[in-house]
């Protein structure tokens, strides 16, 4: 099996792609490795974390003649879309680009796969559609008609375009609304890196809604098993789907949308009270308002997804922020 793999130098797609790659899946991928965040990490997830076993094609997904060219070239099995520009505040700053890379780019996605003949697309949703949602714990059958921020509304767009895609021709699409996903190479824009950074340095860390956030921290293995599983599994029609009473969640095309979760929310302050015992040093706190984008608390019901693939993950947070750390100081060359 083929499998294509876009935002190979991203944090969530080195992982993926390793794991296939161990487990002798042929993968190709696409990463334009933009300057979003730091460039050496990304060239270093590719040499490093995969030792340059993957082909990677350095690409913008918005550029479609490219984009076609690879399907058509490499003709993938499955395709699993990872590549988008991430990040809630910056699509504050730059909405241009989650349009252009979070739109379009994945446009082109859906076209290679519809012409192309891939037999299962998995790509990548966000818990940011609950938005203004607080119904919890958060549902793949809940209404997502209030996103906060325009990151969060490229996602649903997202579903939304997948579903035409599986109505019109038989594509089967899987989303993947992932929460707040962390771990070893992880992300400088996310909390976990930027806490671990900062604290080490003896700065300051900036603690918005003043500690009174719950995130639904997501280990990084625990989103490789969900998806590596779901690869075997494409999206199937639901033979009890109303029109009458639609489950957003499925359809009677092949589509499907699933929570990866841990299931149990953390307090903001519990999960730097872990960064701190891992580092055995102390921070420094700034307490500030709520930020434009965010939500208050994110928490996964992700009862469909252990049904369908006997999984769901429950990696505790202090073994998860440890293993970060552990890695963060090794590839810094941090001595403590």
């Amino acid at each position: 099996m083929k499998i294509l793999v876009t935002g190979t130098a991203g944090f969530i797609g080195s992982h993926i792609a390793k794991r296939l790659v161990n487990e002798d899946y042929e993968v190709i991928g696409i990463d334009n490795i933009n300057d979003y965040y730091d460039v050496k990490l990304k060239k270093d997830r590719l040499s490093y974390l995969l030792e340059n076993k993957v082909r990677n094609y350095e690409i913008n997904l918005e550029d479609t003649e490219r984009v076609l060219d690879i399907f058509k070239r490499e003709k993938p099995d499955v395709v699993i879309n990872l590549a988008a520009q991430a990040g809630v505040r910056y699509s504050l700053e730059n909405p241009h680009a989650y349009i252009t890379s979070n739109v379009n780019g994945f446009l082109n996605i859906l076209e290679g796969c519809r012409y192309y003949d891939v037999k299962n697309l998995i790509y990548a949703s966000s818990s940011s559609v609950y938005g203004a949602n607080t119904s919890k714990p958060f549902s793949t059958s809940d209404n997502i008609d209030h996103p906060l921020s325009l990151y969060a509304a490229t996602k649903k767009s997202n579903e939304l375009m997948a579903h035409t895609y599986s109505h019109l021709y038989n594509l089967p699409t899987t989303g993947l609304r992932f929460f707040t996903v962390y771990g070893p190479w992880g992300r400088p824009d996310m909390a976990l890196f930027k806490f671990t950074k900062a604290i080490v340095n003896n700065e300051a860390i900036d603690v918005y809604n003043h500690g009174n956030m719950m995130r639904d921290f997501t280990y990084v293995d625990d989103i490789v098993e969900s998806i590596k599983r779901l690869v075997e599994k494409p999206a199937q029609s639901n033979s009890e789907w109303s029109g009458s009473a639609p489950d957003p969640s499925s359809s009677y095309a092949p589509y499907k949308v699933y929570n990866i979760g841990n299931n149990s929310p953390v307090r903001l302050m519990e999960f730097v009270e872990a960064i701190e015992n891992k580092l055995g040093k102390t921070a420094e706190k700034n307490y500030m308002d709520l930020q434009p984008g965010d939500v208050p608390e994110t928490y996964a019901n992700v009862e469909d997804l252990f049904r369908d693939i006997d999984f769901k993950p429950e990696t505790d947070i202090q073994k998860g922020v440890n293993n970060f750390i552990d890695w963060y100081l090794n590839y810094y060359e941090v001595k403590l």
